[in-house]
């Protein structure tokens, strides 16, 4: 028998990550390794666990797994912070106001543009030469 959990999924560019919140002793478990050796980069660790600080939500009551997949560091770091958020929501709608006004809600659309026919990346030209 499983027990109760709340599940968020984040994106950010091309990571996804599937975040469940648990009641449980404050294991934060990132694809099957501690959070702080997955995610070894300054600052990861403080955006993601930003939701946690912003609703004031005690994470040693809370056991977190994620899996995540796809993209580079910055963007399944995103990708988790946004699930984290998801799932902070539904385990207490009221913090929707708080979580809102921090601009965790919200997800980040902005992904790399296509390269175009022509040109050697989305944007750059070739460069022009008159003879």
């Amino acid at each position: 028998m499983s027990a109760q959990y709340y599940e968020g999924i984040g994106r950010r560019k091309e990571a996804t990550a599937r975040v469940r919140l648990m009641s449980g002793s404050g294991r934060f478990i990132v694809n099957e390794k501690p959070i702080d050796q997955y995610f070894t980069r300054l600052g990861d660790l403080d955006a993601i666990l930003a939701p946690f600080k912003i609703t004031g939500e005690n994470l040693g009551a809370l056991d977190v797994t994620v899996q995540v997949k796809g993209g580079g560091v910055t963007g399944q770091t995103g990708a988790v912070q946004l699930g984290v958020a998801r799932a902070l929501l539904l385990m207490n709608p009221d913090y929707r106001k708080v979580l809102r006004e921090g601009g965790l809600l919200t997800r980040d659309a902005r992904v790399k543009e296509r390269k175009k026919p022509g040109l050697k990346r989305a944007r750059k030209a070739p460069t022009y030469t008159k003879r």
